[in-house]
């Protein structure tokens, strides 16, 4: 059998350049003795990906079985993780127990490898208490990204010797001489680019990619603004104009397929311009389309916005509706792909943030222990009054499922959040608290249909700034969006309280939160986000198109509940909204009268009654000339017709 040394050399002789420390240490996965995680971290261009690609091919050269997963196209939660890996393992849809058992299985040494790990946050308290713990000795992980792990994986005692961190640093000068020389730079040249990058490997390959004349009037700087100087020199250099337009267009989504690229460039053969794009060296090709290099699309694109700003958002509504008509007819286990990339599209920050973090944590979030509970009892005595201090102790004593903690460096605890869905506790419990007693009411006066679902956020506290905005707070709302995905689609009302609203008043109503009057008690203020029948999905949506100015002839104005119809406004009742809701968010499918029954009204079909008909007549009578939009399918239920054409507002 090779030994490692054998291997590296082997590796030495293809593209793969440098590394070898970084490559011993990650090979010590292949040992018994060796640690079970290991999380492999550096800034963007760093050689992350390269590295990962170069230990596989020496892992399965001795024999072992890689799994490598893109958590681009994987949706963050428990399912999500879960069907990726059962497809990867050819095993069927099942527990973590057993799709862990089935991991073990399919080989003696099994590896599996999350690549782009920094957008899986959401997951990572998950994987380490859960997950991982259950998984048979023969299996590793790596979890590869841009930020440093969260504190918790190296205080966890449990953990120690089997937990690893390996930052990814700068290449060695004579690496990136080597890197340079492979690309055809060589002599005073590739000294000069090696200085200015700094062995940076992103940036030398864009260096080596633009001409002569450009590289020498660059200096030395910091690897990022160097990556976007030569990402700029790049796209300067490309002389054909069809490329040219190609890679700006592309820049402005997360990635790069055929129907997108038709949306984007009209005028264009899409499968030439794909083409074109995956000629460019920092471009990489999956099941789910192109992927730009992250730093090197950021940086296409904050130059196309800074030169061209109509342009840049011409592409970005172009892109929203392509994706609006993909989504109408996607699988529901390909919702997830167009979600993020809705998603990248937003440039609303306080939601980016929400979902896909881009700094590391110094807090990690995780099911409360009962031994947190008096760290929890005593945070609530520093921050809330006799009275209402009485009712969380209360939550804790009975319901302490409902409570997450947010720990620091140390494991200790730092805050906590209150949440849960009200089907799912005490009715009592919530009825002897006066604010989810006003929002049971709310529920009460205006009932959810039977397959959709609230959450009830009761209340969250910093030990050290209360409720007020912070670093625990802002990791307490992260997870908090982790839940909105576990629920979707079935997702529909989210209530929270909050007794200072100033500082939370202009983001809340940005993302579509609304005062409730009524849920007032003892000087609290609680809002209410209905994320409408499409869920979480419907809302992300309709945050693009407000954010973008993109109406699809707006027959529906979510926010106003109301029909727009040539400019005139026509208000909806309830039940008028929700069917057209229902019906908008499928464009051009046939609804059955059961589907609207189960989503707009609390009923399951029976075949009997003309509730829906007498709402359909009703909403045709107010669209007027435009009636004919929602049409009958007879046998089966209606069908809302997509217009020919589709409008912007400036």
């Amino acid at each position: 059998m090779p030994q490692v040394r054998d291997l590296l050399d082997r590796q030495a002789s293809g593209s793969f350049v440098g590394r070898s420390e970084e490559l011993c240490s990650l090979c010590e996965l292949l040992a018994d003795e060796g640690p079970v995680v290991v999380h492999l971290h550096g800034i963007a261009g760093i050689g992350k990906s390269r590295l990962l690609g170069a230990f596989v091919q020496v892992a399965r050269a001795e024999g072992a079985t890689l799994v490598r997963l893109d958590c681009r196209g994987i949706e963050p939660t428990e399912a999500g993780l879960l069907k990726e890996l059962a497809t990867a393992s050819g095993s069927m849809i099942g527990s973590a127990e057993e799709i862990a058992a089935r991991l073990g299985r399919v080989g003696t040494r099994v590896i599996v490898a999350l690549d782009t790990y920094e957008v899986f946050r959401l997951m990572d308290t998950w994987l380490r208490q859960a997950f991982l713990p259950i998984l048979p000795d023969n299996v590793r992980f790596i979890l590869c990204g841009r930020e440093a792990p969260v504190t918790a994986w190296l205080s966890d005692p449990g953990w120690h010797g089997l937990f690893r961190s390996i930052r990814l640093e700068s290449m060695e000068r004579h690496d990136a001489a080597e890197l340079l020389s492979r690309a055809g730079v060589a002599g005073e040249d590739a000294k000069h680019l090696a200085a200015i990058c700094h062995g940076h490997p992103l940036a030398l390959t864009l260096a080596a990619s633009v001409r002569h004349t450009e590289r020498i009037a660059l200096t030395a700087g910091m690897a990022q603004r160097v990556v976007e100087e030569f990402s700029r020199l790049f796209l300067n250099d490309v002389t054909d104009p069809q490329t040219r337009r190609a890679l700006e267009a592309a820049s402005v989504v997360r990635r790069v397929t055929l129907p997108i690229l038709s949306g984007l460039l009209p005028d264009a053969s899409p499968q030439d311009a794909q083409e074109r794009i995956r000629a460019l060296p920092f471009v990489q090709p999956d099941r789910d389309g192109l992927h730009i290099h992250d730093a090197v699309r950021e940086a296409i694109a904050a130059t196309l916005r800074a030169e061209n700003p109509q342009q840049y958002r011409s592409y970005r509504r172009s892109a929203y509706r392509c994706l609006m008509t993909e989504l109408r007819g996607a699988h529901a286990s390909d919702l997830w792909r167009y979600t993020a990339d809705l998603l990248y599209l937003l440039e609303n920050p306080v939601v980016r943030e929400a979902f896909f973090p881009s700094t590391g944590h110094e807090y990690a979030v995780e099911p409360a222990r009962a031994e947190d509970g008096q760290a929890i009892l005593d945070i609530v005595d520093d921050h809330e009054n006799a009275v209402t201090a009485r009712y969380l102790q209360r939550w804790w004593s009975e319901a302490p499922e409902t409570f997450a903690v947010t720990r620091d460096r140390n494991g200790s605890v730092a805050g906590f959040y209150c949440i849960f869905d009200p089907s799912s506790v005490s009715a009592r419990l919530c009825r002897e608290d006066p604010i989810t007693r006003a929002w049971l009411d709310h529920l009460n006066r205006q009932p959810l249909p039977r397959q959709q679902r609230a959450l009830f956020l009761r209340r969250w506290l910093s030990a050290q700034d209360g409720e007020a905005p912070s670093p625990v707070q802002a990791a307490c709302w992260v997870d908090v969006k982790r839940k909105y995905l576990e629920l979707r689609p079935h997702l529909r009302r989210v209530y929270m309280t909050v007794r200072d609203l100033e500082p939370y008043a202009a983001v809340a109503l940005n993302l579509g939160f609304r005062p409730l009057v009524e849920a007032g008690a003892d000087g609290w203020h609680s809002a209410l986000l209905d994320l409408g029948p499409s869920s979480v999905d419907g809302w992300l949506a309709r945050l693009v198109a407000s954010e973008l100015g993109v109406e699809e002839d707006s027959l529906l104005d979510c926010a106003a509940r109301e029909l727009v119809v040539n400019g005139s406004r026509v208000g909806l009742t309830r039940l008028e909204f929700g069917v057209m809701e229902f019906l908008q968010r499928r464009t051009g499918e046939a609804v059955p009268r059961s589907a609207l029954l189960a989503s707009v009204w609390e009923q399951n079909y029976d075949g009997g009654g003309n509730v829906v008909d007498v709402v359909i007549r009703s909403l045709r009578k107010k669209l007027g000339e435009k009636a004919s939009l929602i049409q009958t399918v007879h046998g089966v239920g209606y069908r809302l017709r997509q217009e020919d054409t589709l409008t912007n507002r400036s």
